[in-house]
């Protein structure tokens, strides 16, 4: 099987890395930054000059891009990949976009006979590192069961959720509490020292508490070491959240705390937290910076 993967940042580079486990695939990795596609070229992937060489000869293209508008330009702009595809092959798309614009670009790929395969995940850095991502899709029970072992190498969950646009959909509500949890957790700890409790008593009760989401746990750990290594950058929550507010728009479903939770996660990134995680809008509230 010839499988392209286009888009290698954070979790595309790892994502990547994991589908060389299996030899009797053959990877082509396109990035716009050369060093990264260099570094799984010396892994045995082979490296292609653009998105449109990757895709040209592959079975299956796997895009990891950061937001709509790349994905378009990326996909369906003038060096396009998806025009490079041959008929009948499968695009898999694991970037982060609102559900209209996967459903345009399922439209669009489908009438070039392409077939489409909607698979945000769930999960961060060390979860893509370590294949135990969980795929969201929306499309084809035939595509579910083509890309399944491909999915497999990567991630330790699949859940297909309906047609082409719900895998989306339902990222949208993944980050919403995500975004949501982490804000109101930095607020809650950030209180509690204010109330008197040391920061390492918050850091090891708050999260093991009923009531906190299990991911707080580790970031509980970077605040704790104040170390904002981005497992999640923030820019991409804030642009996550972005992408949630005008879903709720088209939906005509208003969402005041997430709403309200965008403006926070903007100040911060005004503020110079755009490249560190997401928690590090713990830092921010301090308004030590």
């Amino acid at each position: 099987m010839n499988v392209a993967f286009i888009g290698l940042g954070i979790m595309g580079s790892r994502m990547a890395r994991n589908l060389l486990k299996d030899n009797s695939l053959s990877l082509t990795v396109a990035n716009r930054s050369p060093t990264a596609v260099q570094a799984l070229e010396a892994e045995g992937a082979r490296g292609a000059s653009s998105a449109s060489e990757a895709a040209r000869n592959a079975d299956i293209v796997i895009t990891m891009l950061s937001d709509p508008t790349v994905l378009e330009e990326v996909a369906f702009g003038d060096e396009g990949f998806v025009p490079a595809m041959h008929k009948g092959s499968l695009w898999v798309n694991s970037s982060t976009v609102n559900p209209s614009c996967t459903r345009n670009c399922a439209n669009r790929a489908n009438a070039l006979g392409i077939r489409f395969l909607d698979a945000p995940v769930a999960g961060t850095k060390q979860p893509a590192e370590d294949g135990e991502l969980t795929f969201l899709l929306g499309g084809e029970d035939t595509d579910v069961e083509g890309a399944r072992p491909l999915l497999e190498l990567m991630g330790q969950k699949i859940l297909h959720v309906g047609a082409a646009g719900q895998g989306s959909a339902f990222k949208m509500l993944v980050n919403a509490l995500l975004a949501q949890s982490m804000l109101a957790y930095a607020e809650t700890a950030l209180l509690g020292e204010k109330l008197g409790f040391s920061r390492d008593f918050l850091m090891d009760t708050l999260p093991n508490l009923p009531v906190s989401a299990p991911f707080l746990k580790g970031k509980a750990e970077l605040i704790r070491e104040g170390n904002y290594e981005a497992q999640f950058p923030l820019e991409l929550m804030h642009k996550d959240l972005h992408l949630l507010e005008q879903t709720a728009y088209e939906e005509n479903q208003p969402m005041f705390l997430a709403s309200l939770a965008k403006t926070v996660y903007g100040s911060a990134k005004q503020a110079g937290y755009d490249r560190e995680d997401f928690a590090s809008v713990f830092d921010f509230l301090t308004g030590n910076r």
